[in-house]
């Protein structure tokens, strides 16, 4: 897994000279239309600073960014904009972050301090979490196929947090557990990011196979053979065109509490079978396993976490592929809990293997069901990139998942389960069929995954085709995100009794 660079916390209380006298670069945030806040920084820093924001045109705008070197040496000095002060989010702060650090390792920079301004998003509740997982994020890059000369830049080795004063005790009290998601958050990333002819269902059960060794998980697949003896016809079906037999993954992370389900789509290539899909951004399916990769990132971060929850993690694993043993239109499947299929559309594949999935995390009476995948792309065209779908019948469960969302700054947004589209899945020759109408298709998906929840009423469905990678027309860095790992980590977290940060 990509290596995360050490973290260091400076205090502007006791004037933080000793911390950032040993960087190379220092970023200073500041609000459009304010001074940087010198307070507690290096005499020299802080005159750096004042004398960038005095030049002509500096306004503090978003993505303004001016430096300069110190007269007597030591670190380079770069003003950072913020933009408005009011309009600041989570989700800004994350990315103004991403831009600092990212800047800083494309000039060369291993050591880099960013200095925050005071703000409820820098030094509220839930906040030093937050930007400590941000800062250890943004450092992150896929460039294991690049040689050396390739490689823009370096890959920083050291940050370091200063926060707003009276905020680094916080900051120092969150940074095990921002270690520990920000990890999760990585290995989601380097599994997602991981092209299929290298990450086949085969290699992501042998990846499952070092977390659980690494944290003390058990460890179960259900091979082509076992899923054929009992039943599981959604993922047969879908893994029949590959040359990579398909798989159902199971880890268990027994710690106490009540049994959680955390189950992730793992479809490690998607051409859409039979129903070919268009070959424009065909190469971006090999993000349809970041389902999958977000539940392993999660369980990671809960078994570092020492969470004690009793988590069992379900992953189904195949690749779909058109062949002449490729499952076809019209044909007819049984899964796990009985109820047949009759598969519509071969590119409707996720809720076919989720469908056994599910079925099979229902039979073990889970105290509750979280399901990520990136489903459909009515998903995007409802929400586009900004936040995922949520789909749940329980208002409880969703009141648990907005405040995760809102702690993690993972967003969510609350989608219907209306019980007539439910009605509209039943098929003509089949108990269902694997395809709405045209209108709705995020909708459907939802609706046939309850289906196999059976008794289970605290189920989520998850849609994160939206926020699971950035593709190629995208302005942000390519490629997967880890999105959702803070999120299902501070959902079983406050569900173990924890807040963010312990």
């Amino acid at each position: 897994m990509t290596e995360l660079p050490e973290l260091v916390v400076a205090d502007r209380d006791a004037g933080a000279g000793a911390e950032l006298g040993a960087v190379g670069l220092v970023v200073v945030g500041a609000f459009e239309g304010e001074a940087p806040e010198p307070a507690g920084l290096p005499p020299a820093v802080a005159a750096a600073a004042g004398r960038l924001a005095a030049r002509p045109g500096w306004r503090g705008h978003e993505e303004q960014r001016a430096e300069a070197g110190l007269e007597s040496g030591g670190p380079v000095v770069a003003l950072q904009g913020l933009g408005k002060r009011a309009r600041l989010t989570a989700q800004g702060l994350a990315r103004w972050l991403r831009d600092a650090v990212d800047a800083g390792q494309k000039n060369g920079f291993e050591s880099i301090a960013v200095a925050l301004p005071a703000h409820p998003e820098t030094a509220g509740a839930g906040a030093p979490e937050r930007v400590e997982r941000g800062l250890l994020t943004a450092a992150y890059r896929f460039d294991r196929f690049q040689t050396e000369r390739d490689r823009p830049g370096v890959r920083a080795r050291r940050l370091v947090a200063v926060p707003p004063a009276g905020a680094a005790a916080d900051y120092r009290a969150a940074a095990g557990a921002a270690r520990a998601v920000a990890a999760g958050v990585g290995l989601s990333r380097d599994l997602a990011n991981t092209p299929a002819n290298e990450a086949s269902p085969a290699w992501m059960e042998e990846r499952c196979r070092e977390l659980a060794a690494e944290h003390g998980m058990r460890v179960t697949v259900l091979d082509a053979a076992e899923l054929a003896r009992r039943g599981m016809g959604g993922l047969l079906a879908v893994g029949s065109g590959s040359a990579q037999p398909p798989r159902l993954v199971r880890l268990d992370l027994d710690r106490g509490g009540p049994r959680v389900a955390l189950v992730g789509k793992g479809v490690t290539f998607d051409t859409g079978g039979i129903s070919l899909k268009p070959a424009d951004k065909m190469a971006e399916m090999k993000y349809d396993k970041c389902g999958a990769c977000t539940a392993l990132g999660a369980a990671r971060a809960a078994a570092e976490l020492g969470l004690p929850v009793a988590l069992s993690v379900y992953l189904p694993l195949a690749e779909n592929m058109p062949d002449g043993s490729s499952c076809r239109p019209g044909d007819i499947v049984r899964c796990y809990n009985g109820k047949t299929v009759e598969i519509l559309n071969t590119d409707a594949e996720g809720r076919l293997i989720l469908a056994d999935a599910l079925a099979w995390a229902a039979e073990e009476e889970p105290a509750a069901v979280l399901e990520l995948s990136t489903l459909t792309g009515a998903a995007v065209v409802a929400l586009g990139h900004e936040a995922a779908a949520l789909y749940t019948p329980d208002d409880g469960l969703a009141g648990e998942l907005a405040a995760a969302a809102a702690a993690s700054g993972d967003r969510l947004w609350r989608m219907p389960l209306f019980p007539e589209v439910a009605e509209q899945l039943k098929g003509d020759h089949a108990d269902l069929k694997n395809l709405g109408s045209r209108w709705g298709g995020a909708n459907f998906a939802a609706a046939f995954l309850g289906q196999f929840v059976g008794a289970v009423a605290r189920w989520a469905h998850l849609d994160i085709a939206g926020v699971a990678y950035v593709g190629e027309n995208d302005d942000e860095p390519k490629g997967a995100t880890g999105w959702g790992v803070h999120l299902a980590v501070d959902w079983l977290r406050a569900g173990a009794g924890r807040t963010p940060g312990e």
